[in-house]
């Protein structure tokens, strides 16, 4: 089996090294992982979970939201290798994979309305040749695709056979349609060559390495308790959505993973725990301690008024449900970025 050395290729930070060193040939037993997208906010901590778990693991990320600062402490660790590389292009030669995850796209409407043209083909173009590489290896790979696909929804809760409601020309298509895209992408590549896929749909997730200035409503509303700037709540603030702590979704992801290669999802991995916006930014005041007000904002075009998952499949399927209640994930999400901003 080859293994991956832990080496930085395109990195200003770290020496660049010909893409021939990066394989070596070892004894070792254990899995290789690659996790697209594995300086993220979720990445980062697959990566975490997959070493725990006995994997070598091979993260490839643009940079581009992703930050070194999440896999800094990774680095010297022998089974873990860091290529910084942009997917929307093919990826260079990486010897033998045992499992792909992918989740390379921002995901914050702030970064992905930024640069929509870049989102979209990150979702399509990295999900078809992450396809050509599972199906190069006859590994499986994991999909993660997102809530978005359910748009502005006229049912709730949302169920994995509802096909959603979305603007395909509005300012959030860029990512639900490229999401929506790449489930395709997935379903076709796997009835036309048996590519082992799955897709898991990520209801709004929250927690630590979460990005200061991501612009998403958990981590804006936290840091700007502690800075004691103003909570901006967008609409009236009693728009819904269900917020599920990050160690909640990375056991769903592993377990989704495990699955018998007939299991192809998609699978709603989310907390069916739905709250106001202005439920969230009274809780995030009281846990803050914080005295700030709050401001409105006009509603962007296309905001979902409710986003629940109807969970029932992840129960039954992978024998899944969260555990980490509002409370607590906050608590410890707050804990993080009070460490951040001490920091500044």
């Amino acid at each position: 089996m080859l293994g991956i050395k832990n080496v930085y290729i395109c990195n200003t930070e770290y020496p660049t090294k010909p893409i021939s060193t990066l394989l070596m040939a070892t004894q070792s037993k254990q899995k290789i992982a690659l996790v697209a997208g594995g300086a993220g906010f979720v990445g980062s901590h697959l990566c975490r979970r997959l070493l725990s778990d006995g994997r070598q693991v091979v993260c490839i990320d643009n940079l581009h939201t992703g930050s070194l600062d999440n896999i800094r402490e990774l680095m010297d660790d022998s089974r873990f290798s860091f290529i910084e590389h942009d997917i929307v292009n093919p990826l260079p030669r990486l010897g033998h994979i045992d499992e792909i995850y992918n989740l390379a796209c921002p995901a914050s409407p702030r970064h992905y309305q930024a640069k929509p043209l870049q989102t979209f083909f990150t979702c399509v173009s990295d999900t078809y040749h992450l396809l050509e590489l599972a199906r190069a290896n006859d590994c499986p790979l994991l999909q993660a695709s997102t809530s978005e696909v359910y748009g502005c929804a006229t049912q709730s809760p949302q169920s994995e056979d509802y096909w959603g409601y979305v603007n395909p020309v509005g300012k959030r298509s860029c990512y639900d349609e490229g999401k929506r895209g790449a489930e395709t992408l997935c379903m076709d590549h796997h009835h036309t060559f048996g590519t082992r896929v799955k897709i898991v749909r990520i209801f709004n997730t929250y927690g630590p390495r979460m990005s200061v200035d991501d612009g998403r409503v958990v981590s804006h509303f936290i840091v700007s308790a502690l800075r004691g700037k103003p909570l901006t709540i967008y609409g009236d603030g009693r728009q819904t959505r269900s917020f599920m702590y990050v160690a909640d979704l990375i056991d769903a992801i592993c377990l989704m993973m495990k699955t018998n290669d007939n299991v192809t999802g998609p699978v709603n991995i989310g907390n069916p725990d739905e709250r106001s916006i202005d439920e969230l930014a009274g809780i995030t005041l009281r846990l803050t301690g914080s005295a700030s007000s709050t401001m409105h904002h006009p509603l962007p075009a296309d905001d979902p008024p409710r986003r629940c998952p109807y969970i029932t499949l992840a129960q039954t399927l992978l024998g899944w449900q969260p555990h980490v209640s509002l409370h607590d994930g906050l608590l410890q999400t707050i804990d993080y970025f009070r460490r951040v901003t001490e920091k500044e």
